[in-house]
């Protein structure tokens, strides 16, 4: 899709579609053109450069500073700013051969040959070798452009359906050895993407946690009221590269101010990552961390107990 609404560039950019108005009369960008009916239209070169700003603002840029710079040199900026890229991973063919699926609109085939990655390699070995990266690729395929947001949506909807099923499966199996924390497992309002906070649940389920998932993007006030109806031990906080590092500390912080100290509060993914130094009293967590912090967690309490 070339042409954007500005409900679009609102979802894609997370810039909220006032701030266009306002940026487009103070800024003269964006210019977008108008439809047949007198309705903004952006075009993907727009998107490109809007989503750059978006990257310095989160990073203490201020918008006049930066508004009339081309999108090469608002790129050069932003590019220190940028994780390191982890390696290769081994399986990479098996990860490309996944978004070709994707890439064909082969969506049947897709979740059906995800499916047998868990049978083959079991969930702890999919989660991470599978599940995690391939999300990481198809994420940085859509920021560069390279697949629409509607195919995005259909990895998304495949992914989470395989993981969903393999949960139900190792939940059915799983020992809960004493004592074992229970997880309440969610997103803030301004998070929406859900496939993180499946892969730990899938890690925490093996690890024999009382996993509560919410699902995404609940209110503060929500999440502190189910931590105290369900008397869980941990809030698990995800936070994709969507939410700005600003948004992830702000809400992180207030979250711990009303939950106490008595819960524990682990966040995971790339915004929390970037976020680390600023988010005192956290647990800032990996997917591969999980089970190291279900263990300390357990031995603490055993020894207390």
């Amino acid at each position: 899709m070339d042409q954007l609404t500005i409900s679009d560039v609102e979802r894609e950019c997370a810039i909220a579609k006032e701030t266009l108005r306002v940026w487009e009369r103070r800024y003269d960008f964006p210019k977008p053109q108008r439809d047949p009916h007198g309705e903004r239209i952006y075009s993907r070169e727009d998107v490109e450069r809007l989503r750059l700003v978006k990257r310095l603002l989160d990073h203490g840029y201020r918008p006049g500073k930066i508004m009339h710079h081309p999108t090469s040199e608002l790129a050069e900026m932003a590019a220190k700013f940028a994780p390191a890229a982890p390696p290769p991973p081994e399986n990479l063919a098996e990860l490309i051969g996944f978004i070709e699926l994707l890439k064909a609109h082969r969506i049947p085939e897709l979740r059906q040959r995800l499916g047998h990655a868990v049978e083959a390699r079991g969930l702890r070995a999919f989660v991470l070798d599978v599940a995690a990266p391939l999300a990481r690729m198809v994420g940085d395929a859509w920021e560069a452009g390279d697949i629409a947001v509607f195919e995005e949506h259909l990895f998304a909807e495949a992914l989470e359906s395989v993981l969903h099923a393999a949960i139900a499966a190792a939940a059915a199996r799983a020992a809960h050895a004493a004592p074992s924390p229970r997880v309440l497992l969610t997103t803030v309002p301004v998070e929406r993407h859900g496939i993180g906070l499946l892969m730990a649940e899938a890690l925490l389920v093996l690890e024999g946690a009382h996993v509560l998932s919410l699902g995404v993007q609940t209110p503060l006030a929500e999440i502190v009221a189910a931590v105290r109806s369900q008397r869980a031990d941990v809030v698990g906080l995800s936070f994709s590269l969507s939410t700005s590092v600003r948004a992830t500390v702000e809400n992180v912080t207030e979250l711990r101010q009303r939950l106490g100290d008595a819960v524990e509060v682990w966040a995971g993914g790339a915004s929390a990552a970037a976020a680390r130094r600023h988010l005192a009293g956290v647990h800032v967590v990996g997917l591969d961390d999980i089970a190291g912090c279900v263990a300390i967690w357990r031995a603490r309490h055993q020894a207390a107990g």
